[in-house]
Formats: C-alpha cells, sequence, structure tokens
C-alpha cells in the first residue's frame, strides 16, 4: 500500500482540490496537462504530449488558435515534451467562452472588464454585454488583489521598473500597459502584453498575448499573429494607437471599472 501513496497523493491534489488550487498556484502545474480550469469541463478533451518538429499549426491547422486560447497558452510555451489539452471536437473549441454573456451588474457601464482568476480569462463588456474573452497569465500565488478597481493610467510602451527580461539587463516589456491598482509599498499593478505560459506565472500583473513583441525581445514566432494586449488597450482607448507618452487619468475623470475576482 505504501508505493502506492504518492500516486494517490498526486490523484487526490489533480482531482479533488479543485481549479482554484491551480489557478492560484506559484509555478508551474503539477498536472502533467496543466492546471485543469472550471471551464474546461464544458469540453470533451485528452491530454497530448507534443512530439519533436511538431507546432500548433501542424498539429490542429485552422483550429491552433482555439486550441492554445483554452490551453491559456502562447506558441513560445509549446516544445516537444509539453503537454495540451487538445478538444476532440476542434469546431467546439472556436466557440469556447468561460466568461459570461451578460453581466447584469454592468449594464450602467459603457465599457467594463471583469477578471476571473480562477478560469484565467478576461472579459470585455459594454451595458453589461460581453464583447470579446481573453485568456490570461494573473499573479503567482495570490500576488494578484481580488476587487473592483478602476483605470489610473495607460502606457502603450511601459516597462517594468522592478524587472528584467530573464538572463539580460533590459527592463522587462509592459507594452499597452493599463494602471489599475497602487499597493500601500508604493507597487503598482497593470494588465499587459507578457508571456502566456498556461498557468498564474506574474509577480502580480494580467498578462495578455502580444506576439508582435515577443518576437522584438525573443525572436519568435517569426509571424506573429496574436495581440490581446493592443486588442483591449483600443476597445478601451479608440485613439490609443497614437500614444506616445504615458496618460494618467485624475480623479474626476470617466469611471472604467475593473473587477477581478
Amino acid at each position: 500500500m505504501r508505493k502506492w501513496m504518492p500516486f494517490l497523493a498526486a490523484f487526490y491534489m489533480i482531482f479533488h482540490l479543485g481549479p482554484d488550487t491551480f489557478a492560484q498556484g506559484v509555478g508551474p502545474p503539477r498536472s502533467p496537462c496543466g492546471p485543469i480550469f472550471p471551464s474546461d469541463a464544458s469540453l470533451e478533451w485528452d491530454c497530448y504530449r507534443v512530439k519533436k518538429g511538431e507546432t500548433p499549426e501542424t498539429l490542429f491547422g485552422e483550429y491552433w488558435e482555439a486550441v492554445l486560447r483554452f490551453n491559456r497558452i502562447d506558441r513560445r510555451h509549446v516544445w516537444p515534451g509539453k503537454y495540451l489539452k487538445t478538444p476532440r471536437d476542434l469546431n467546439a473549441a472556436l466557440n469556447f467562452n468561460p466568461m459570461p454573456q451578460a453581466l447584469e451588474r454592468a449594464a450602467s457601464n459603457k465599457k467594463y472588464i471583469l477578471i476571473d482568476l480562477a478560469g484565467q480569462f478576461l472579459g470585455a463588456y459594454e451595458w453589461g454585454k460581453l464583447q470579446f474573452a481573453l485568456p490570461i497569465a494573473s499573479g503567482r500565488g495570490y500576488s494578484t488583489p481580488k476587487g473592483i478597481f478602476r483605470v489610473l493610467a495607460r502606457d502603450r510602451y511601459h516597462r517594468s521598473s522592478l524587472y528584467t527580461i530573464q538572463g539580460t539587463s533590459i527592463p522587462y516589456p509592459m507594452y499597452w500597459g493599463i494602471h489599475f491598482y497602487t499597493s500601500k509599498k508604493g507597487v503598482r499593478f497593470w494588465i499587459h502584453s507578457r508571456d502566456i505560459p498556461g498557468y498564474p506565472a506574474s509577480h502580480g500583473c494580467i498578462g495578455l498575448y502580444d506576439e508582435e513583441m515577443q518576437r522584438q525581445f525573443y525572436g519568435s514566432p517569426q509571424d506573429p499573429k496574436l495581440n490581446d494586449a493592443k486588442r483591449l488597450y483600443l476597445w478601451l482607448f479608440p485613439d490609443g494607437e497614437s500614444d506616445e507618452k504615458p496618460i494618467a487619468y485624475q480623479k474626476d475623470a470617466p469611471v472604467i471599472p475593473i473587477e477581478i475576482i
């Protein structure tokens, strides 16, 4: 019996502790196929191990983006030996969306952002109706604050003042940045572009796809297509394409709520 105890413990961790254990985890997932999020149950899927020479495009064809969004992962983090949750019905994966279609508490707001940490997804709402939903990478552990916040500033070319790109002295790029909270210690929290590895990985900020940034600083992918950070930024600020400097919002500016649950 004793020799089976490690395996039974692993089984318990994966299937009984619940999705919040992983969504709020402190690093790479313990399950081979990554964190099991609550909404994953909406699709039937298998755990597939990527082989040498395989890419999301060769594996899933026109459905590669839908599969990556379901896994909350970007192309740079799909390598040989990586496990992916592979929906059995790829057409159904195209419509995968874990965010509510209607949000009554946002009905009086022209624009409203809802971020679900347990599900690792963000929803963008207009007058309470969902316009689009995006996968995220939030903070490790419980480093991302919960509550209702507001847009405090925006910065298309924001860079971290605390962290650098691993192995370099280059300040970490946090492009298309949306500042929503400052801690008592003066640490600012943003929604911004970053790597999306399939699990919570930041120091507390909310990260979104930006393959253009990845090609610039990491050299891949060569054909950037996903840029959710830009999409959200320009949805909030339609004139933001021309932003050259940070823009702070005064206390009397229209409130753009950002709710994190």
